[in-house]
């Protein structure tokens, strides 16, 4: 799996509120909360994404509560990936079981705002293409990257049930 986009910056300790408030979580759709975005760090970030743009954070990204509103608002924005230092272990999982790729990787400093990267999940590559630097990552094992590519952990346990993986 590979993804292409340009980078949203965002710093240390963004936590599950500042990502989607709560007096948005009257639904569950990704889509209206991805109109709420993030809006309270950058009032343009829910309007501005493009389709397959990737986050970059600092660390603790998604410290909070446990609810899942935050990687579904985030994926309901359009962002394919986010890129962090580190990840609350919750929402780690969270993402996961909803499908949103995610990459714990250390020098997010090496990118700026509007750069264009590529991740590319089977080789563990991160490709900063406007800055013409390439980085390797911790690369997911094959059954985690099957559930990312199947869009989570409820569709792969239900391919799964019928004996369908690929």
């Amino acid at each position: 799996m590979k993804i292409r986009g340009k980078v949203w910056k965002f710093g240390d300790n963004i936590d599950t509120d500042l990502i989607i408030p709560a007096r948005y979580l009257v639904t569950t759709d990704p889509r209206e909360l991805g109109q709420h975005c993030l809006e309270g760090l950058k009032p343009n970030f829910p309007q501005g994404v493009s389709k397959g743009d990737v986050l970059v954070a600092g660390a603790n990204f998604g410290s909070g509560s446990s609810r899942e509103h935050a990687p579904l608002a985030i994926k309901g924005a359009g962002i394919s990936c986010v890129i962090a230092k580190s990840f609350a272990r919750i929402f780690f999982r969270n993402a996961i079981n909803i499908g949103l790729p995610i990459v714990e990787f250390q020098k997010v400093d090496e990118f700026g705002e509007r750069d264009l990267v590529e991740v590319d999940f089977s080789k563990g590559k991160i490709k900063n293409v406007t800055r013409g630097k390439e980085y390797s990552f911790q690369k997911y094992p094959d059954f985690l990257r099957e559930i990312i590519k199947m869009g989570g952990l409820m569709k792969w346990a239900r391919k799964m049930r019928k004996g369908i993986t690929k």
